[in-house]
């Protein structure tokens, strides 16, 4: 069993309920060491004082704010001191409905479980009445040494934490991007083809269809590189499409979409069925070479061949 990132209590009205905060999500990069050319030598990070070039023990380490002609300096345990009970508490201040929160605000995810099942109850209880109302409670806490602002909502049958950023954290996009379009003229028939080519691709969705198909090619070329084998680049991305040719590319998107047109090759049989993966694996077991590289198209175009 997981152990929890934080331990304390949940607080609403005068209700308190002892959770932890278990992470949610996980990564799944391939990691690589770092090596000197030519040796199987690793090359390691040292914590080294850039003045004497002696390396300095983590308990001989304190933070240093640097103000232009002297550096502050922070002891730990000073941090610590500035919010105690902060750091235990998750003090829901209000319900806010859930629709009004744009996706921008939202960051990382955390499940809330009950610290005992003593308290499980209260658990349910609120877990039913924000699903029921589809709001969520706005608290902020501390964790390790920073303060965070946390949305907590229902989802399917349990309690979520979201961290959510400041809204001095949200960039305005019209002063990071130079680029942004002023209102150029559309025609009628452009966006009724642009609606018609979103009809045309809506699907249902399925996060289990998807896959991080490069560092699935990340492992292929490490494998391919260690029984010596060669992987096959990937082709480099289409242009951009031209303003003049855009009705032109609409229409044909639209039949592509349909599958009337050229393109994407039309999957065969069951294969259109399968996710990349499952593809993968059939290939592997008829032995198609080159299949580490190829895209899931190119996976049903060489098992129906």
């Amino acid at each position: 069993m997981a152990r929890p990132v934080w331990k304390g209590s949940l607080a609403f009205g005068l209700v308190s309920l002892p959770v932890g905060l278990y992470a949610a999500t996980d990564h799944h990069t391939i990691r690589f060491h770092q090596l000197q050319r030519g040796t199987s030598d690793r090359i390691r990070n040292r914590r080294v004082n850039e003045r004497t070039g002696e390396e300095v023990d983590l308990d001989d380490i304190v933070k240093g704010y640097d103000t232009g002609d002297e550096y502050v300096l922070v002891e730990p345990g000073e941090l610590d001191a500035l919010a105690p009970g902060r750091s235990k508490v998750l003090e829901i201040s209000g319900f806010v409905d859930l629709d009004e929160v744009d996706p921008i605000f939202f960051d990382r995810t955390y499940y809330l479980g009950p610290a005992d099942k003593e308290h499980g109850k209260i658990y349910r209880l609120l877990e039913q009445a924000l699903a029921r109302a589809n709001r969520a409670g706005i608290a902020t806490f501390v964790m390790r040494q920073r303060e965070y602002l946390v949305a907590v909502k229902a989802e399917n049958g349990l309690l979520t934490c979201h961290t959510l950023h400041w809204a001095d954290e949200i960039r305005d996009p019209r002063e990071e991007i130079d680029t942004l379009p002023g209102r150029p003229r559309t025609t009628d028939r452009e966006r009724k083809t642009a609606a018609q080519l979103i009809e045309a691709m809506t699907i249902d969705w399925d996060p289990d269809a998807y896959h991080d198909t490069f560092q699935e090619k990340v492992a292929a070329l490490v494998e391919a590189k260690r029984s010596g084998e060669t992987v096959e680049k990937a082709e480099p991305p289409s242009g951009s499409t031209n303003v003049v040719d855009l009705m032109d590319a609409l229409r044909a998107s639209v039949r592509q979409a349909r599958g009337g047109g050229r393109g994407r090759p039309r999957q065969r049989g069951e294969l259109g069925n399968l996710t990349r993966s499952e593809l993968y694996d059939r290939a592997s077991a008829a032995g198609i070479r080159g299949r580490s590289s190829m895209t899931r198209d190119e996976l049903i175009e060489a098992l129906a061949a």
